[in-house]
Parts: structure tokens; sequence; C-alpha cells
């Protein structure tokens, strides 16, 4: 039985889900039911491209609401970008409500405009402490509607909005309850267009949100907490194991079927109905060390242009990252949670015949996986060597809300040593 130090309760959200192709056609309708009557839709301007964002906010307009469209989201937000986003809504508001269209980076763009023109303060007083002032929102957020138009990042799921802080040359988050979305809206329809560089990126962020929450330290080995003390990641439960289970069981096919053949329309369906289930579990359980290093490896980015994203600016996408060190970290892992480990080598490849030190396993796996799907190999090929290991370290330490999620207690010594094996993969 669990002592009374230790945690006996788990938690668990989600948004509303709406699953389905021609799921977006219907979000005017959803958003009567809110009783909507000025929305704002939050895109980027690729996915503005794709004429989708204008496609339903002519839908919504067909429902009686008026619907604004705001397409300056910045493909992996920076904090000034979020601003620039929420002087927009300020300026141009108030919304009862607000309509994401596009990857995380519009998701989250949202997410901080609805948290700052529902609440007072500005944006770093809301971002994760040692960041910023870890701030919690004091009145409710306006309902918002998350349509994702990449397979990944899970955003519409969780209460969670990260974005790059510029003059720290760091990546953190703003993470509160009020934060999840209303209403996950998700269409595979949408995702048809996503470039198979942006499909296998966003696609290794699912895979590292299944096998991260599915292998994060259990709700009961935690301390008892207060019900005030409660936060979103509560560590691995059965409720989450469920959904990581289910997600990395379609990724083992559809994965690189969606990225060999972008017009695979099973394979896509089977990608957003695994993000979507990646989402529901990790947004709950959390992430741990492969996502606490893939903060600094994207914020402390030089000269890498990924094939596939916009832009002249230097960039490694968000599920890029968390991928470079998965393999060394689930490996360090291993330990604390055997049987978890090799459960998820099993799921991503049942045919895999495993040889030599269990604990190389899922690590083998995994590389196997990112050669076939063209994942870089490992942190030097995005630019980085043994000497930026220090700085790299220094970045993940911030990262102390993932870090606990970790079954293994990690050093800075043994960040290291994963950053250092992560220089190459093969």
């Amino acid at each position: 039985m669990t002592s009374p130090e230790h945690e006996t309760v788990f938690t668990y959200g989600a948004p509303a889900l709406k699953y389905g192709t021609g799921a977006s056609e219907e979000i005017g309708y959803d958003l009567t039911t809110y009783g909507a009557r000025r929305v704002l839709v939050v895109t980027d301007p690729v996915v503005a491209a794709t004429g989708w964002p204008e496609r339903i906010a002519a839908g919504i307009a067909g429902h009686g609401i008026e619907a604004e469209v705001f397409d300056g989201v910045h493909v992996e937000p920076t904090d000034v970008s979020l601003r620039n986003a929420v002087d927009f809504a300020r300026g141009s508001g108030p919304y009862d409500a607000f309509v994401a269209v596009g990857g995380g980076s519009s998701i989250d763009t949202a997410k901080a405009a609805n948290l700052l023109t529902s609440n007072d303060g500005e944006l770093m007083d809301y971002v994760n402490a040692p960041v910023g002032g870890g701030r919690a929102p004091t009145r409710p957020l306006k309902p918002l509607v998350a349509v994702p138009t990449t397979t990944g990042t899970g955003s519409e799921s969780t209460t969670v909005c990260v974005l790059d802080v510029l003059s720290m040359r760091v990546k953190s988050g703003i993470s509160h309850l009020r934060l999840r979305p209303t209403l996950a809206v998700v269409d595979p329809l949408l995702t048809v267009s996503q470039p198979a560089g942006v499909t296998a990126a966003s696609g290794m962020d699912i895979l590292c949100h299944a096998a991260e929450s599915y292998t994060a330290k259990a709700y009961t080995d935690f301390a008892r907490k207060r019900p005030e003390e409660r936060v979103p990641y509560c560590g691995a439960n059965p409720l989450a194991d469920m959904f990581a289970e289910k997600s990395l069981e379609l990724l083992s096919w559809a994965l690189p079927a969606a990225v060999r053949d972008g017009s695979d329309l099973k394979a896509r369906e089977a990608m957003a109905l695994a993000a979507t289930f990646a989402g529901l579990g990790f947004g709950n359980a959390g992430v741990h060390i492969p996502h606490a290093n893939a903060y600094p490896i994207a914020g402390q980015v030089r000269d890498f242009h990924p094939e596939g994203y916009p832009g002249d600016e230097a960039l490694v996408p968000h599920g890029m990252a968390v991928s470079l060190t998965a393999p060394a970290a689930f490996r360090f892992t291993f330990d604390a949670a055997p049987e978890r480990h090799l459960r998820v080598a099993r799921l991503l490849a049942p045919d895999f015949e495993p040889s030599g030190d269990p604990a190389g396993h899922l690590p083998a796996v995994l590389v196997t996986l990112m050669r076939e799907i063209g994942i870089p190999a490992g942190i030097g090929a995005v630019g980085y060597s043994e000497s930026d290991v220090d700085s790299l370290v220094s970045g993940t330490t911030k990262q102390q809300r993932l870090l606990a999620n970790a079954p293994r207690e990690a050093t800075e010594e043994d960040l290291s040593a994963i950053l250092r094996s992560s220089v190459s993969l093969w």
C-alpha cells in the first residue's frame, strides 16, 4: 500500500474533442454553443496560404459570428512574436473566443493572446520561474478552439504555451490549467499539405510525448500534495499510459508511411489520431529529459535551416530538437523502469529482434526510425559540438518542471553525458 507520505491521487483533464475528416467545417456551429459573437482566428503565413484559415473564418461568419484573422504567428514563438499577437488582440478586440489554426506555434500564440486579453499584466509575468515571474492567471480565459494542421505538438490538448525568450537565449513556457483549449478540432484533411520534413519532425514529437509520458516518474512516487498544490503534469498514470500505448502502436507504421507519401490519407488519419492520443496522455502525465534538452537545443541555434520549414531564420524545429537526445536519454532512464522502456520499443517495432544490453533496445529502435525518416544524425548535425555542451546543460537545468518528471534524477554531469553522446548518433 502507498505510504501516506506519497501521492495516492492523479488528475486528468482534456479538452472536448471533435475528430474526423470534415470536422473543421463545424467550427462555426461549435462557437455558437459558447455564445461567441466575435472571434479571432490565429494562424501563420504559411498555413494562411493554404486557404484553410480563411475557409474556417468564412464558415464561422456563416453562423452570424464576426471573424477577424491574425496571420502573424512566428514559427517557434518568441517573447517578441507573442507580444505582437497580444498587442493585436488587445488593439482589435475585445473577442468572445479564439480559434487557432496551425501547428503548435499558432495554438500557443492563441493561448498567450487569450491569457493576456483576459488577465492583466505582461507576458513575462506569467512565464515559468526562474525565467519569468511564474504568475498564475486570476480570471477565466475565453473559449479557445484549437485546430491543428500539423500532427505532433499536442498543444491542442495541453495546458502549456512554449516560447523562446530572445534576450536570454532560452526556451521556456507558461503552464496553467486555464490555458488548455476548450475544444480540439482534429481534421486530418488539414494535415495533407504538411511537407515531409515537417511530418518527420512533428512525428518524432508525438513519439517522444508518448514515450516520455509512459516512462515518466509514476504519480505514486511523488510526495503527497495538498489540493491547491496540484499541477497539470502529475506523472505516469493508468489513463495516460493507455493513450501513450495506442499512440505508439499507430506511429509504428503511420509515421514512415506519412513521410514517404504525404497524400496517404490512411496514414495521415492515423498520425492525427496518434497525435491526439499522445496529447491526451502527456498533457496530464508530462514529459521529461528529451523535452528539457530540446529547449536549449532550439533556443541556442546558430545557423541550421531544416528542410520543409519557411523563412531564412536559423531554426531547430521542436520535434526534431526533442528527438536528438532521446536515444541517450532513454538509455539513461532505462534502469528506473526497464519493462516500460522495453514495452515502448516493442510497440514501435514489433518485428525488432533485440540483442545485447536491454538498455540499448529502445535507443536502437529510435535510431533506426530516425534514419529512415530523415532526422539529423545528432546535435552535431544541427550545428553543435562538444564545446557547446556546458551551455546546453545550463539551458536544460532551467527546465525543472520537466526534469522533476524524469523517472531517474539527472545531475548536471548526467545531462552532460547525455548531450555528449548525442553529438553523433550514427
